[in-house]
C-alpha cells in the first residue's frame, strides 16, 4: 500500500448487529439498514478521511463465521481471508457478546489489524447487560470501542483507533486455523470475565414475543396492526391527494393559457397526454405512499419482520420452502426487485428460485396505491353511485389482500417444490433481534427520500412516454377508428372472461415499465381524448360506474393487481439474479397465469350469483 493510497477498512459481523449503521456513520452514507439479519445482500463501500488518512469502507454482509454456508457469509469471508481489507472493523452486539467474540477471534487469526465496535451498547444497557470494555481490549489485545451507532454515539473514535493498528504486521505463515470447539470454549470465556448482567431486563420484549410469536394471538394480532396502518394511510390520503389535485388543475390552466402558441395537437399531446398522466400519478400515487412506507419502516425498524419470519416458518417448511422466504417477502412489498436480490439469503439453491419464481405475488409500492383506491371505491361501486368510502372496511380489505398473498406464495411454492423445484426444505438459524425504539427522525427520512420519492420518481419518468402513447392511441385512427379502439377491442373478449375489459386489460400492458400506471392509463384510455379536470377518487368512481364498472369489475382487478406479471425492472433483476431465459420467463408467466385463472373462477361464480 503506497502513502498516498486509501486504506481499505472492511466492516464484519454477524447479522444485525449494525453494520450498516456503523458504515452510514462513518461514511455520510444511506445504505439501507433493517431490523431482522440478512438486511445486507451485497457488500457497499464509501469513504472517510481522517487525521488527513484515507479510507474505503466496505461493508460486508453478516456472516456467522469463515466456514459458514450462505453465499453472502462466504463473500464475507473470501474478502477476509484474502487480504481485501488492510484492516477489519468488527462490531459485536453488546447484548450478545459471546457469539460476536468468535468471529472476532477467527479475524485475530487472520490479520492482526482488528478494531472491535462493541456496539448497541444502549439496548444491552436496557436488558441488565453491561460490559467492562478495557477489560475486553486487554483480553483480546486489539481496540474496544463502546458505540451506538444508530444515534452517531462513540462512532467519531473507530477510525483513530484503526490507525493505531495499521502498523501491525501481519504473521508471515499462518497456522491452521483454531477448531471451532477451541474458538467457542475462548469466545465463552473472555465473554463471562468482562460481562455483568444486572437481572433486570427493563426493555419487556420477553413479554411482547409471547403475543406476537404466539400460535394463537400472531396471526390476528398482525392482521390487526395491519389493518390499523392501512387505516391510517386510507383516511390520511385523502386531503392530501385532493390537494394536489386542485394544485395540478390550477397549473393545467396556468400552461394552457401560456401554450396557446403551439399548434392543438401539440397543445394536447403535452396536456392531454404527458400531463394529466403526470398529475394522475403525482395526486393519486403519491399521499398513500407517503403515509403507508414510513409507518411500515416504524414497523420494520421495531423488530415485527423478523416475527412473521418465524410465524410462518412451518408452513413454509409445509410447502418444502425456505422459511427465510417470508424475508424476502416483506422486502418485496417495498420492492419486487429488491426481494429478489433479497433472496440471496437463502443458500438453497432450489428454495432460492422458489423465492425468486413467486416474489411478484407480494404487493409492491407500486401496486398498493392502486389497492388503496380499488378498495376507496368499492362502496360506491356497490351502491351504485358515489358515496363516502368506508375507511375501516377498506383498510380490514387490504389486510385480507395481504393475507391472501402469503396464501398465494404458499399455494405456488409448494406447486413448484412438486413438480419444477423437488426438494426437502432445507434447515436454517433464525435470529430474533431484540424490539427497538424506531429512529423516527431517520425513518421518515429514509421512506420519504429512498422509498417514497424514488419510487414516484420513476414512475414519472414512464408516466410522461405512457401518456404519449396512450394519447397517440386515442387520436391516430385507422379505418375510422381510434388505434386505441382497435387495441382494447381486440383484447375486449378475453379480458370480459376475467371480469375486466379491454381498456383495463391494455393499461396493465403498457404498465409494464412501472405498475404506478395502472389506474392512470385505465382512466385516460376511457377518456380518450376528454378532459377530466380532477383526479379525486369520487370523480374517478363516477367515471368508472359511467364505463359500466360494478363491484366485480373492481375486484376481479383487485385480484388481477395482485396476480399478474412482474414490472419490467423485476424481471431484469430476475434475470441478473439467474442468467437464465427460462426462469425469467417462468417468473412472468406462474403469476399471470395464476392471475387469469383466479379472475376466470371469481367472475364465473359470482355470476351464478349475480
Amino acid at each position: 500500500m503506497t502513502p498516498a493510497a486509501a486504506c481499505t477498512v472492511a466492516l464484519a459481523g454477524l447479522p444485525n448487529v449494525g453494520k450498516s449503521s456503523v458504515f452510514n456513520a462513518l461514511t455520510g452514507l444511506r445504505q439501507h439498514t433493517g431490523n431482522w439479519a440478512g438486511k445486507t445482500v451485497v457488500c457497499a463501500s464509501g469513504s472517510a478521511v481522517c487525521e488527513g488518512r484515507r479510507f474505503r469502507l466496505v461493508d460486508l454482509p453478516g456472516a456467522h463465521a469463515f466456514d459458514a454456508g450462505t453465499a453472502e457469509e462466504r463473500e464475507a469471508a473470501d474478502f477476509l481471508l484474502h487480504g481485501g481489507a488492510d484492516a477489519v472493523i468488527v462490531v459485536c452486539d453488546a447484548g450478545a457478546l459471546e457469539r460476536g467474540l468468535a468471529l472476532t477471534l477467527e479475524t485475530l487469526h487472520v490479520t492482526p489489524r482488528v478494531v472491535l465496535a462493541l456496539n448497541l451498547v444502549d439496548e444491552a444497557r436496557r436488558r441488565g447487560i453491561t460490559v467492562d470494555a478495557p477489560a475486553l481490549s486487554e483480553a483480546l489485545g486489539i481496540p474496544v470501542v463502546p458505540t451506538q451507532a444508530r444515534d452517531g454515539v462513540g462512532t467519531d473514535r473507530l477510525l483513530p483507533a484503526v490507525l493505531t493498528v495499521l502498523g501491525r504486521e501481519p504473521p508471515e505463515a499462518p497456522s491452521g486455523p483454531p477448531s471451532p470447539a477451541a474458538i467457542t470454549a475462548r469466545a465463552e470465556e473472555i465473554a463471562a470475565r468482562v460481562t455483568r448482567r444486572s437481572g433486570r431486563d427493563r426493555s419487556g420484549g420477553s413479554r411482547i414475543d409471547r403475543i406476537v410469536t404466539s400460535r394463537l394471538w400472531s396471526l390476528p394480532v398482525t392482521l390487526a396492526l395491519l389493518a390499523v396502518l392501512f387505516w391510517i394511510t386510507l383516511t390520511g390520503a385523502n386531503i392530501p391527494s385532493r390537494w394536489l389535485s386542485a394544485g395540478a388543475e390550477r397549473l393545467e390552466v396556468l400552461l394552457r393559457a401560456r401554450l396557446v402558441f403551439l399548434p392543438a395537437w401539440l397543445s394536447s399531446l403535452l396536456l392531454d397526454g404527458v400531463w394529466r398522466v403526470l398529475a394522475w400519478v403525482v395526486s393519486v400515487m403519491l399521499p398513500p405512499m407517503a403515509i403507508f412506507f414510513p409507518l411500515f419502516t416504524l414497523l420494520e425498524d421495531f423488530g415485527l419482520l423478523p416475527r412473521l419470519a418465524f410465524n410462518c416458518d412451518r408452513a413454509f417448511a409445509r410447502c418444502h420452502a425456505c422459511g427465510k422466504q417470508m424475508l424476502t417477502m416483506c422486502m418485496s412489498l417495498g420492492c419486487n426487485a429488491v426481494g429478489v436480490t433479497g433472496c440471496r439469503v437463502i443458500d438453497s439453491r432450489r428454495e432460492r428460485l422458489i423465492a425468486i419464481l413467486t416474489a411478484s405475488v407480494t404487493p409492491c409500492n407500486g401496486r398498493f396505491p392502486t389497492l388503496v383506491v380499488l378498495f376507496s371505491l368499492l362502496p360506491s361501486l356497490i351502491a351504485g353511485k358515489t358515496t363516502p368510502a368506508s375507511g375501516f372496511a377498506a383498510a380490514v380489505g387490504l389486510a385480507a389482500v395481504l393475507l391472501l398473498s402469503v396464501l398465494l406464495t404458499l399455494g405456488l411454492s409448494r406447486l413448484l417444490s412438486a413438480t419444477l423445484l423437488r426438494g426437502e426444505p432445507s434447515s436454517f438459524t433464525l435470529e430474533l433481534p431484540p424490539y427497538r425504539r424506531p429512529a423516527v427522525a431517520r425513518v421518515l427520512v429514509r421512506s420519504l427520500l429512498d422509498r417514497t420519492l424514488a419510487v414516484l420518481g420513476r414512475a414519472v419518468l414512464v408516466a410522461a412516454p405512457a401518456g404519449v402513447v396512450i394519447w397517440c392511441m386515442a387520436n391516430l385512427s385507422a379505418g375510422g377508428t381510434s388505434l386505441l379502439a382497435h387495441a382494447a377491442g381486440s383484447l375486449d373478449g378475453f379480458a370480459r372472461l376475467m371480469g375486466l375489459d379491454g381498456i383495463i386489460l391494455l393499461s396493465f400492458l403498457l404498465a409494464f415499465p412501472a405498475n404506478e400506471l395502472v389506474l392512470p392509463l385505465v382512466a385516460c384510455g376511457y377518456l380518450s381524448a376528454s378532459v377530466l379536470r380532477d383526479a379525486s377518487v369520487p370523480l374517478l368512481g363516477e367515471l368508472f360506474l359511467a364505463h359500466a364498472w360494478t363491484a366485480r369489475t373492481a375486484v376481479s382487478m383487485l385480484l388481477f393487481v395482485l396476480l399478474h406479471w412482474p414490472c419490467g425492472t423485476t424481471c431484469l433483476t430476475i434475470w441478473r439474479e439467474t442468467r437464465s431465459v427460462r426462469w425469467t420467463a417462468l417468473a412472468f408467466l406462474l403469476p399471470t397465469a395464476a392471475g387469469v385463472v383466479l379472475c376466470m373462477l371469481f367472475t364465473l361464480v359470482s355470476g351464478l350469483f349475480a
